[in-house]
């Protein structure tokens, strides 16, 4: 009896172990590393290339409605917007560092953040009487609502959109 006990006692230690390891390095079937957790982050993240880091970190918080999170420029900030977080890289940070090849990440590009507004007119008027720079002039329409793209001061474009009501 007493044999029996023991037995089973290490046997469930032995499979409570396993069962813990498994759940810090879970597998898939196939035995291959599973894919990344997709779980929802309360905070996504987002680089932008800098030329200027003070310079887009007063673009970002004056204009945009951004709060500085880190400030570690020139080098490098952080401006957050509800749960989005830019991260604002200048030349000396490590995200601005070249490829092995020498390619160097720049700013600018096709690739936005969208805000969402409400009015999309009234801020057009507002962010050109504050002397924003605008990528397109006009204001576009499709199915979805309206945009309209400003830049920031290295380049890189913002897209405002208006959803379709």
């Amino acid at each position: 009896m007493k044999k029996n006990i023991v037995w089973i006692a290490t046997a469930a230690f032995v499979i409570a172990f396993f069962t813990m390891a498994a759940a810090d390095n879970p597998q898939t079937p196939e035995n291959k590393p599973a894919p990344m957790n997709p779980s929802s982050s309360a905070i996504v993240s987002v680089r932008y290339m800098i030329d200027d880091v003070n310079a887009a970190v007063a673009f970002y918080t004056s204009h945009l409605g951004f709060k500085l999170d880190v400030d570690s420029s020139p080098a490098f900030a952080s401006v957050t917007r509800g749960n989005l977080r830019l991260l604002l890289s200048g030349e000396k940070s490590s995200g601005r560092q070249p490829l092995p090849d020498g390619t160097q990440p720049v700013a600018g590009g096709w690739n936005r953040i969208q805000l969402p507004v409400s009015d999309i007119k009234a801020e057009t008027a507002r962010l050109r009487a504050a002397g924003v720079k605008f990528r397109r002039d006009d204001i576009v329409s499709g199915p979805g609502g309206s945009q309209i793209w400003i830049l920031d001061p290295s380049g890189n474009i913002v897209e405002l959109f208006e959803p379709k009501r």
